[in-house]
């Protein structure tokens, strides 16, 4: 249990952030599953509307991943590993 101010104030500041870390990775967890999902119907189909649903998932992790490496969530490099791994697996399909 917090004793003074600060402390208590730093607890409100870790759950919040906490809250928000959780978000952004949870969020594109979820999308980098959805990704792998569509990117099993495209193999079978090629259809260029699926590859345009494709860049488009791909699109907004690479939105979240960024904004959350700019709020210091995910490793800058960690990041960048993980959004050329996704490109190279669209490229390969």
């Amino acid at each position: 249990m917090a004793n003074n101010k600060s402390a208590k104030k730093r607890i409100g500041i870790n759950k919040r952030n906490r809250l928000r870390n959780r978000y952004y990775k949870s969020s594109v967890r979820t999308l980098i599953k959805i990704f792998f999902q569509g990117l099993e119907t495209y193999k079978t189909s090629q259809n260029l509307e699926e590859r345009e649903k494709l860049e488009k998932i791909l699109n907004s992790i690479y939105s979240l991943m960024d904004k959350g490496t700019k709020k210091n969530i995910f490793h800058k490099n960690a990041a960048a590993r993980k959004k050329s791994k996704l490109s190279a697996y669209l490229k390969m399909a």
